[in-house]
């Protein structure tokens, strides 16, 4: 068999979904956010069935429906098909709590813990198609809509995570939906077999899918909570970015959105780009096998069916896809690769995905609507807690890591990336691995947004936020998050978590959560007294800076960033 490889940047498959993994998970309680709460008994109607929700904050303004269901169950027989549609109801439907999370393998975290990602699902099902809704509008009042997309590797995380809680958003003059999707082999497993039974004949992208069928349940439904169909704008961080990347690449979305936010996370490069068919569906076979039997060339020519896939208890899928094995003979994963470890990731299947995001956003085929693009000043400390600079602690070693990773371009990747001391190397490790990660793909995007009608606008995060840690990490990934969704709270130990937030915080808060409802209500951040955003050219190369002051920047970390063209243009 031919062998296949995948294009990876300086930071595996493998180390950068559990960085995500462990930077989105947390574990909270399946009740509503820690306010005054109260069931509200006035029901509404949506298309299938009537709802009951709940009252949140003190003076009970915003409404809560939290675990609506927007597709069947994807269990049984529906396991990794794309989602049906609902089996209406009779009685009236009590949505006054978050539903389990989508299957996924969760990391552990303290039950005194109070992470900002906290209070999402303590329980997790295969049956877990639900998305929330939360808003202080009556019905038909047209509001701006926006359907937050949570991050997480595409392996963890749910709408339920206690930073997108979308109380504040909605008490500000939005609707506000977050949603849950399929993840980990759930969501992405392509196989041959799968393949044959689709009437699209493909197979995979079931996580993608349930996001666009979230998608047609708002246009059918967001008018009842006095949401704007017409005005409904994606947004995500991290994973979640990358599925706005994705949602604005797929011709299936054409007309359910009318604007898109990403946060941290684009698939213009080689670490999360679309996959080939082949080498998505000989991944699917690798996953099956070890799934229905020990892993190895032994079990070549084991027999797999969709019946014994579709039996398979759920932990067994998970147990299969997380634990590394040696690659086999066949060799599709990195040559230089001792572990297997299943892509989580959309791939080219001919019906949702028909090329790369980037050619198809090269191209001018992606939805032309108006972006807001952007990442984190210090992206690549998540990296560092991990431990991905482990073992490069000097120069020489530094300097000889850059010419086994950039060959030709090692000289290149010194001159902007230079460390003349010992002290100086993880650093600048630091630093190279964000910026090629993150803030390289949010320019990238911004960019390529050049070849439709509609507007791009880049921001840079750069505010620390307040905690003894500080100094280690920075505006680190995800830091950014509390802030869009006026969520500010304090207090924890854990570096990801509740920060001491003081008024220059709140300010800031208060600047961007008013950037993200602007931009949804008309597809232009700017209002009233707000900073003036520009909109991003290639030629002017502005970016707003979201940090202890708000302004417009030019040309931020272009030495850096250029270099990172030459080197992913090589490659693609």
């Amino acid at each position: 068999m031919t062998q296949k490889a995948l294009k990876v940047s300086p930071v595996t498959q493998k180390a950068f979904a559990y960085v995500l993994s462990a930077l989105v998970y947390t574990v909270g309680c399946t009740s509503p956010p820690s306010e005054d709460i109260s069931i509200e008994r006035d029901a509404i109607s949506i298309e299938d069935g009537l709802i009951n929700g709940v009252s949140v904050g003190a003076n009970g303004m915003v409404r809560a429906y939290l675990g609506i269901p927007y597709a069947a169950p994807p269990v049984g027989e529906r396991r990794w098909l794309p989602p049906q549609p609902v089996e209406p109801w009779r009685d009236t439907l009590e949505t006054t709590q978050f539903s389990p999370g989508c299957m996924q393998d969760a990391l552990p975290v303290p039950a005194d813990a109070d992470p900002f990602f906290g209070a999402g699902a303590t329980e997790f099902d295969e049956d877990c198609l639900y998305l929330n809704v939360w808003s202080a509008a009556k019905s038909n009042a047209q509001l701006p809509v926006l359907v937050w997309i949570h991050g997480g590797g595409l392996v963890v995380g749910d709408g339920a995570e206690k930073a997108s809680n979308g109380a504040s958003l909605a008490a500000r003059g939005a609707v506000v939906v977050t949603i849950n999707y399929r993840l980990g082999p759930f969501g992405y497993l392509a196989h041959p077999l799968l393949r044959e039974e689709s009437e699209h004949d493909a197979s995979g992208n079931y996580g993608l899918l349930d996001q666009i069928a979230a998608l047609q349940w708002v246009q059918r439904n967001i008018a009842v909570f006095g949401g704007d169909p017409d005005r409904v704008t994606i947004f995500g961080e991290s994973a979640g970015s990358w599925s706005v990347n994705y949602l604005m690449a797929t011709p299936l979305t054409r007309g359910l959105f009318a604007g898109a936010i990403g946060q941290s996370g684009g698939v213009f490069g080689p670490l999360a780009s679309v996959i080939p068919r082949d080498v998505a569906e000989l991944a699917g076979q690798h996953l099956a096998e070890a799934t229905l039997g020990p892993f190895g060339e032994e079990n070549r020519h084991q027999v797999v069916t969709l019946d014994g896939l579709r039996l398979a208890p759920a932990e067994d899928l998970l147990g299969a896809a997380a634990t590394p094995r040696r690659a086999n003979s066949d060799g599709w994963i990195m040559p230089d690769s001792e572990n297997y470890v299943f892509p989580t990731r959309p791939h080219i299947d001919g019906w949702v995905m028909p090329d790369s995001v980037r050619n198809i956003f090269a191209a001018g085929l992606q939805n032309d609507v108006p972006v807001i693009v952007g990442a984190n000043a210090d992206e690549g400390t998540a990296l560092r807690a991990l431990g991905q600079t482990e073992g490069i602690t000097t120069v020489d070693q530094y300097r000889e890591q850059a010419r086994q990773q950039y060959g030709a371009l090692a000289d290149a990747y010194l001159a902007v990336y230079p460390a003349a001391t010992d002290a100086e190397v993880v650093p600048r490790l630091i630093d190279s691995l964000g910026d090629g990660a993150f803030v390289w793909e949010m320019r990238t995007w911004a960019r390529m947004m050049e070849t439709v009608s509609s507007p791009a606008y880049l921001y840079f995060f750069t505010r620390v936020p307040p905690a003894v840690d500080s100094d280690l990490y920075g505006a680190y990934h995800t830091a950014e998050i509390p802030y869009v969704f006026n969520n500010l709270v304090g207090g924890s130990r854990y570096w990801y978590a509740n920060r001491d937030y003081d008024e220059t915080d709140r300010e800031l808060s208060e600047v961007i959560s008013s950037y993200w409802i602007n931009f949804a209500a008309s597809g232009n951040p700017n209002k009233d007294d707000l900073p003036e955003w520009p909109a991003y050219t290639h030629e002017a190369d502005i970016s707003m800076a979201l940090g202890d002051t708000v302004q417009a920047k030019q040309s931020i970390r272009k030495k850096q960033l250029d270099f990172f063209d030459e080197y992913y243009g090589a490659q693609n």
